[in-house]
C-alpha cells in the first residue's frame, strides 16, 4: 500500500511539474473570456467589452472537483492539450486523472467529462462552484447571476448533469429562506422554499454557479424523504463520464435570447407556441378557468369560458384513477375518446382544454395496485419471512424491522409480499420481529400463503394516501401521460406532485427524468403547443416547462391567501427568466367584483396570468358573476394585447391600490385609479353627551363626482338605519335593515342596491343622488349606524381618479 502511494505521488509530481511551464488556457466567446490555470482552477471570468474580471478571486473556483473517499477534492494540476481541445486534470496523490474536453463558441463554452473511467470509485463530480462578484439577481433554478451590466450563467447540457450541488445524498435540493427583493413585500418576512434549486446561490461576496453528476452504478442505503434508511437501487446512465455543461456571459438584457440559442445549438428542448419560443410567447402567461366539465355540460363550460374572454378551460380532477389515468366514467363515458371529442368541440370554438395530474402518485384503486399489485411500486426496503404463513395469519414474522418501523412518512402501512398487499399496524418492539395486527389482501388483492425466505417489501407512500413508483414504473407512467395527450389533443397539463419521484431516491434527477420522458413521447407537433407547468420547477426541465403557476386560494380570503408567497414568486420568475403567473384564486358565491378587479390589476402590473377556480353552483349563486366574467374579459384582452406600459405597471403591482378598467373603443381602454378607504364602525353604547356619529375625513383632488360607498354588515346584530352627513350640510337618512352579510352599495344615480352576501340583489333603495356629488377638495363625512347593540358595519369609500387612455400594442394570436 505504501509503495502504491509513493508511486502515485511520483506520477503526480511529474505530472504537476510538466504542467507548470504551460500558459493558462484562455477561452473566449463574444462576451466572455474564461481563463484556467495550471492547477485546474478558473482564474478569470472577464467581461469581454469592459475587461472587468467578475470572478471572486479570494477563494478558488475549480473547473471540476470530485467526491472521493468521503471528501471533495479539487484538482491540483492541469495539463492543456490544445490539439484535442482537452484539459487533463490531476487530483493530488490519488492518482486520478480526468479528461475534460472543451469547445468555445460565439455564445458559450462547453465542457464535457470524456474519460477515462477511473479505477477508483468517484462518488460524483462537481463543476465549480464558480464564484462571482455578481449578486444583484440570482436565478437559483435557471443558473444565471446578474450584476448591473453583466450576467454569468451555467447550463447543464444533458439530463444526468444536475444543476446545483450534491448537498443531500438523495439529490433533493435543500430548503432555504428567500427574501423578496420586491419593494411591495415586507422584506422582514421570508418563506422557506423547497425544490427550486441551487444551480445559482447568493453568497456574502456575490454569488456562485454550479452543477454536478453522481455515479449511480451501485445500490445505496441513504436517508430519503423522512426515512433514515432507504434502499436506492443502482441506475445505469453511464456514470460521471458524459457530464457536460455550458458557461456563458452576456448583458442581462440578452440572457434569455442567449439561452434560447444554446438550446438550439446543443439539442436541448426548445418548445414553441404558435411558432414563437415559449419563454418569449405572451401565450405562456395565458390565464385559465378551472372548472369541471364532461359530456353532459361541455356547452355550458365553454360558454362560461368565452364570457370570461379566456382561451383555456382546465379540469382540476378529471381522473378516476392515477397511474393508468382512467377518466371519470360519469363525465367521460368512453374514457380518453370522450375527452378527445370534447377537445375537438372546444378547439372549434377557440378554446383549449387542460387537465390536472398528480404525476407518479398511484391511487389505491388503480390497476397498478389492485387486484394484482405491480412489482415496480416504490419500496423503502425489504426483508424476508422467517417462517411460512397461511392466508389468514395476522402476524408476519420477518428477519429485520429496519425498513418497516420508520413511521414518520408511513401513511398506508403497506407491504408487498408476492402478489398480495398487506397492511400492518406496527412492528413488534423486540425480536423475534413481527408485523402486528395485519390486514390481509388489502386494497382488493388476494390473501395467499407464503413460504419461509420469501421477500417482503415496505412500500413507499404519500400523505395523499397513494403509492409511488420506481424508476421503471415512473417511465411507464410518464409515457402513459404522453399517450393521453397524444390521443386527446389537450392543450394544457400540470404536473402536480412531481416530488413523488423522490421515491426513486434520486431527487431532482427523478423529477427531470419524468418530465423529459413525457416530453420525448409527445407527438412533435404537440411538444410546444401543450402549455405545461409543475408545482416545483427544476434546472433541466426549465427548458421544457412553459411556466410555474402556484399559489393556492384555500387558506384565507380572496386577497389574503398566500399573497406574500405570490408576490415573492414574481421576483423568483423575474430572476429565473420565467413567465409570470399569480397562482390559483377561487371565484366563490361571495367573491366581489372589487376583489376580482383587484386581482386583474395585479395581473396587468406583473403581466402575469392566473387561474380562477369556480363551479356552476358558485356562478349561479353569485349575483355579480356576469359582471365578474366580463371584467376578466376586458382586463385580460388589454393585458394580452400589451396595452399596459411599464410606467403604469409599477402602480398596478401595488396590492394596496385599486383600479377599474373600461372599454373605450376598438383595442382601447380607460384605466382609472380608485382612491378609497375602509373603515369599521361599531354601534357601541354611547356615554351621555358623546357624539353618536363616526367622523371620516377624506379628499377628492380630481373632479366633482358621486361619492361611491358600500356598507357591509359584519356583526351579529342587525343594522336598522344609516345616517349620512356630508360636509356639515347634506343630510341623508336611509331606513333599511342590514342582516349579517348584507351589503348596501351606492355608486351613482338616484338609487342604491341592497345585496345578500352572495351579491344577489334584494332590492333597490331610492336616494337623491344630487346630494351625494362631492366637490374637489377635502371632505367631511359623518356616518351613524343604528340597530342592535352588537351591530358592526364595514364601510368602504371610493373616489375615481382620472381616466387614462391605453391602447393595445400587439395582436392576440388565436
Amino acid at each position: 500500500m505504501k509503495k502504491r502511494s509513493l508511486l502515485a505521488w511520483i506520477v503526480f509530481a511529474c505530472f504537476y511539474s510538466c504542467a507548470l511551464p504551460e500558459e493558462n488556457l484562455l477561452l473566449e466567446t463574444k462576451f466572455l473570456r474564461l481563463e484556467i490555470d495550471a492547477t485546474g482552477n478558473v482564474v478569470a471570468m472577464t467581461e469581454a467589452l469592459s475587461g472587468i474580471n467578475q470572478l471572486y478571486t479570494d477563494k478558488k473556483s475549480p473547473l471540476l472537483s470530485i467526491g472521493y473517499g468521503g471528501e471533495i477534492l479539487a484538482p491540483e494540476a492541469a495539463r492543456m492539450d490544445p490539439v484535442n481541445k482537452a484539459i487533463i486534470l490531476g487530483y493530488g496523490n490519488t492518482g486520478i486523472e480526468l479528461t475534460v474536453q472543451y469547445e468555445a463558441k460565439d455564445t458559450h463554452i462547453n465542457f464535457e467529462l470524456v474519460g477515462p473511467n477511473p479505477d477508483q470509485a468517484i462518488d460524483y463530480v462537481i463543476w465549480g462552484p464558480f464564484l462571482s462578484t455578481l449578486g444583484k439577481a440570482v436565478g437559483e433554478t435557471v443558473g444565471v447571476v446578474q450584476g448591473e451590466d453583466f450576467a454569468l450563467g451555467i447550463q447543464a447540457l444533458n439530463i444526468k448533469t444536475l444543476g446545483g450541488y450534491p448537498t443531500n445524498p438523495d439529490d433533493t435540493e435543500p430548503a432555504y429562506d428567500i427574501f423578496a427583493s420586491n419593494s411591495l413585500v415586507d422584506v422582514s418576512d421570508s418563506i422557506k422554499v423547497l425544490y427550486r434549486g441551487q444551480t445559482a446561490r447568493k453568497t456574502d461576496f456575490g454569488s456562485k454557479i454550479q452543477a454536478y453528476t453522481r455515479d449511480r452504478g451501485a445500490d445505496r442505503i441513504i436517508p430519503v424523504w423522512n426515512h433514515d434508511k432507504y434502499v436506492v437501487p443502482a441506475f445505469d446512465d453511464g456514470g460521471i463520464i458524459g457530464s457536460k455543461i455550458a458557461l456563458f456571459g452576456s448583458k442581462p438584457s440578452e440572457v434569455l435570447d442567449l439561452i434560447g440559442t444554446i438550446e438550439l445549438e446543443e439539442g436541448l428542448p426548445h418548445p414553441e407556441i404558435n411558432g414563437e419560443w415559449a419563454k418569449l410567447s405572451p401565450e405562456a402567461t395565458a390565464s385559465y378557468l378551472i372548472m369541471s366539465f364532461g359530456v353532459d355540460d361541455m356547452d355550458k363550460a365553454l360558454e362560461v369560458t368565452k364570457k370570461a374572454g379566456l382561451r383555456y378551460l382546465y379540469h382540476g380532477d378529471p381522473f378516476e384513477t392515477w397511474g393508468h389515468f382512467k377518466l371519470s366514467e360519469k363525465s367521460f363515458p368512453e374514457n380518453w375518446q370522450s375527452m378527445k371529442q370534447l377537445v375537438e368541440q372546444a378547439e372549434a370554438e377557440g378554446i383549449h382544454l387542460g387537465v390536472h395530474t398528480l404525476s407518479n402518485f398511484i391511487s389505491t384503486n388503480d390497476p397498478y395496485v389492485t387486484p394484482s399489485p405491480d412489482q415496480r411500486l416504490a419500496s423503502v426496503g425489504g426483508s424476508i419471512l422467517t417462517q411460512s404463513i397461511d392466508a389468514t395469519a395476522t402476524e408476519i414474522p420477518l428477519e429485520s424491522p429496519v425498513f418497516f418501523n420508520q413511521m414518520e412518512n408511513n401513511n398506508l402501512h403497506t407491504i408487498l409480499l408476492g402478489g398480495e398487499l398487506i397492511r400492518y399496524e406496527k412492528v413488534s418492539s423486540e425480536a423475534p420481529w413481527k408485523l402486528l395486527n395485519c390486514e390481509r389482501g388489502a386494497f382488493g388483492t388476494s390473501a395467499a400463503a407464503h413460504s419461509e425466505g420469501d421477500t417482503l417489501s415496505k412500500l413507499m407512500d404519500h400523505g395523499y394516501r397513494v403509492f409511488l413508483s420506481d424508476v421503471d414504473l415512473s417511465t411507464e407512467i410518464a409515457t402513459t401521460i404522453a399517450e393521453f395527450c397524444n390521443a386527446t389533443g389537450i392543450g394544457q397539463i400540470s404536473f402536480d406532485g412531481l416530488e413523488g419521484n423522490w421515491a426513486n431516491g434520486m431527487g431532482q434527477y427523478s423529477r427531470q427524468l419524468f418530465v423529459q420522458t413525457w416530453y420525448d413521447h409527445l407527438k412533435p407537433e404537440l411538444q410546444g403547443e401543450i402549455i405545461n407547468d409543475a408545482s416545483n420547477p427544476g434546472h433541466f426541465f426549465w427548458h421544457i416547462s412553459t411556466r410555474m403557476n402556484w399559489g393556492e386560494p384555500w387558506y384565507a380570503g380572496f386577497r389574503e391567501s398566500q399573497t406574500q408567497y405570490r408576490l415573492m414568486n414574481q421576483d423568483y420568475f423575474d430572476r429565473n427568466f420565467m413567465p409570470n403567473m399569480l397562482g390559483w384564486f377561487s371565484l366563490s358565491a361571495e367573491t366581489s367584483l372589487m376583489d376580482v378587479e383587484w386581482l386583474l390589476a395585479r395581473a396587468a402590473g406583473f403581466d402575469a396570468g392566473f387561474a380562477l377556480s369556480t363551479s356552476y353552483k358558485s356562478l349561479e349563486s353569485n349575483g355579480h358573476s356576469e359582471q365578474i366574467l366580463d371584467k376578466i374579459r376586458i382586463w385580460e384582452k388589454a393585458r394580452m394585447s400589451g396595452a399596459f406600459e411599464e410606467e403604469k405597471k409599477d402602480f398596478l403591482k401595488d396590492i394596496d391600490k385599486e383600479f377599474v378598467l373600461e372599454e373605450a373603443g376598438d383595442n382601447q381602454w380607460h384605466l382609472s385609479e380608485v382612491y378609497g378607504n375602509v373603515y369599521t364602525l361599531f354601534n357601541k353604547e354611547k356615554q351621555p353627551g358623546e357624539p353618536h356619529y363616526h367622523a371620516i375625513d377624506f379628499a377628492n383632488n380630481l373632479r366633482e363626482q358621486p361619492l361611491q360607498f358600500s356598507i357591509t354588515s359584519v356583526g351579529k346584530g342587525n343594522i336598522s338605519q344609516l345616517k349620512l352627513e356630508l360636509n356639515n350640510f347634506v343630510h341623508i337618512e336611509i331606513p333599511i335593515e342590514l342582516k349579517e352579510g348584507n351589503i348596501f352599495v351606492y355608486e351613482r344615480g338616484d338609487s342604491a342596491v341592497l345585496y345578500d352576501k352572495n351579491w344577489n340583489e334584494i332590492r333597490r333603495i331610492e336616494l337623491d343622488g344630487s346630494k351625494l356629488n362631492i366637490p374637489m377638495g377635502n371632505q367631511q363625512l359623518r356616518l351613524e349606524l343604528e340597530g342592535e347593540a352588537n351591530a358592526v358595519g364595514k364601510v368602504e369609500l371610493k373616489v375615481l381618479g382620472e381616466k387614462v387612455l391605453i391602447t393595445g400594442k400587439r395582436e392576440i394570436k388565436k
